[in-house]
C-alpha cells in the first residue's frame, strides 16, 4: 500500500480517526507498562534499554528505532502507507507525553492494575490502527517483509525477531519481567478480538456470508468477513494467527 492509495476509498474519516486514535492509545498504553515497572513488551524492552544507554527519552528512542526499521524496508522492498509513517512519530510522542503527565505509581497492587490496563489498552490500540488499513507499522512490516523474502512462516519470523529484540534490550538494561510474559500470552487474543471489532466495512464484489452490505456503512462486519478480507502474509493476518 502506498501513502497515496491509503487515503482514498469509503469511510475515510472513520479510518483516519481510528488510525490516529489507535496510534495515540498505543503510545499511552506503552507508557503505562513503563510506569507499572513489571516488564515491557518486546520492542519496549529494546527502547528502554537504548534510552538508559543514550540518555534520550523512551519516546524519542521509539521514533529513532522506528525510522531505522523503516529504512530496512528498502532492501526487502516493502511499501509504506500513511499509517506506517504516522506510526513512527505518533506513538513515541504519545509515550513521552503520558510519562510526563502521569505520576510515578507506588505499591504492587496499583502497579499490577496498571500493567493489566496497559496490556488491554494495547490490544484495543492495535485493533484500532490495524483495522484502519493505512499500512502496517515499521516493525510489523519488517516481519512480513522478511517472511516474504525468506519463505519462513510468519510465526517463526516474528518469534526470532522478538527474541533478538528482547535479548538486546535486556542486555542494554531494559525491563523484562512478568509483564513481558503476560503481554506475550495475551496480546494476540486481545488484538484479534479488537481487530474484528473495529473492522471498517469495505465494498467488495461477491462478499462472503457475514460480510457487511455496501448499503450499510455503519454496520460491523462479522468475523467471517474480516478473516476473508485479511491476506495471510499481512500484519493483520499475522495478528489473527498469533
Amino acid at each position: 500500500m502506498s501513502i497515496a492509495s491509503g487515503t482514498r476509498g469509503r469511510h475515510l474519516t472513520r479510518r483516519l480517526v481510528q488510525l490516529y486514535a489507535g496510534l495515540t492509545l498505543y503510545g499511552i498504553s506503552s507508557a503505562l507498562l513503563v510506569l507499572a515497572g513489571l516488564g515491557l513488551e518486546p520492542w519496549g524492552v529494546l527502547h528502554q534499554g537504548l534510552a538508559e544507554r543514550t540518555g534520550l527519552t523512551i519516546g524519542v528512542v521509539s521514533i529513532v528505532v522506528g525510522a531505522v526499521v523503516l529504512l530496512l524496508w528498502i532492501p526487502i522492498r516493502q511499501r509504506p502507507g500513511l499509517g506506517t509513517v504516522s506510526n513512527v512519530f505518533v506513538i513515541g510522542l504519545a509515550m513521552d507525553g503520558t510519562l510526563a503527565l502521569v505520576p510515578e505509581i507506588h505499591g504492587l497492587p496499583a502497579r499490577i492494575a496498571l500493567l493489566a490496563l496497559g496490556i488491554v489498552l494495547n490490544g484495543v490500540a492495535t485493533g484500532l490502527y490495524i483495522a484502519a488499513r493505512f499500512g502496517p507499522g515499521p516493525r510489523d512490516g519488517l516481519m512480513t517483509g522478511l517472511h516474504r523474502l525468506t519463505g519462513r512462516s510468519i510465526r517463526l519470523t516474528r518469534t526470532l525477531i522478538e527474541i533478538a529484540v528482547v535479548t538486546t534490550g535486556f542486555l542494554l538494561g531494559g525491563s523484562v519481567g512478568v509483564g513481558t510474559v503476560l503481554y506475550a500470552l495475551s496480546i494476540g487474543p486481545l488484538a484479534q478480538f479488537f481487530l474484528r471489532f473495529f473492522a471498517v466495512p469495505e465494498a467488495t464484489a461477491g462478499a462472503a456470508p457475514g460480510a457487511t452490505a455496501v448499503g450499510a456503512p455503519d454496520a460491523t462486519p462479522g468475523p467471517g468477513a474480516v478473516d476473508a478480507a485479511v491476506a495471510p502474509a499481512s500484519p493483520e493476518g499475522a495478528i489473527l494467527r498469533r
